[in-house]
């Protein structure tokens, strides 16, 4: 399965791609908005790992735009900052997953391969 990761954390972007990799995924990666978009235009993607907050475009205009030519890639969004209002907006978008970044409550890891491996079983039925 082919990832695109978005986010303009380099820390973070470089333990969710090594991780990525150890889970047997193949990533390109993106550091921001302008970025991701050019990547998803360019590259066909099974899923797209995609940062809220990023200082360019934000993860819904990102969305957003993504959603204008491709409606079918399985998009799961990360945040430092969830709330009720932006969980909304990218449910209105597709997404298949809203995953808080830092939570004493929350394994992110743990909830991006589950989340994963659904895809991937999801795109083997199909």
């Amino acid at each position: 399965m082919k990832i695109l990761l978005v986010d303009d954390e380099a820390d973070f972007l470089k333990i969710m791609e090594s991780r990525l990799k150890q889970w047997g995924y193949e990533v390109e990666k993106a550091n921001c908005g302008k970025d991701a978009l050019e990547a998803a235009k360019k590259g066909t993607f099974d899923a797209i790992i995609l940062d809220y907050m990023m200082p360019d475009y934000d993860g819904i205009t990102v969305l957003r735009e993504i959603r204008e030519f491709n409606t079918d890639v399985a998009v799961i969004m990360f945040t430092a900052y969830p709330d009720s209002r932006s969980m909304k907006e990218t449910e209105e978008l597709g997404i298949s997953a809203f995953i808080p970044k830092l939570s004493m409550y929350t394994d992110v890891q743990l909830s991006l391969k589950e989340i994963l491996k659904m895809i991937e079983e999801k795109k083997e039925k199909q």
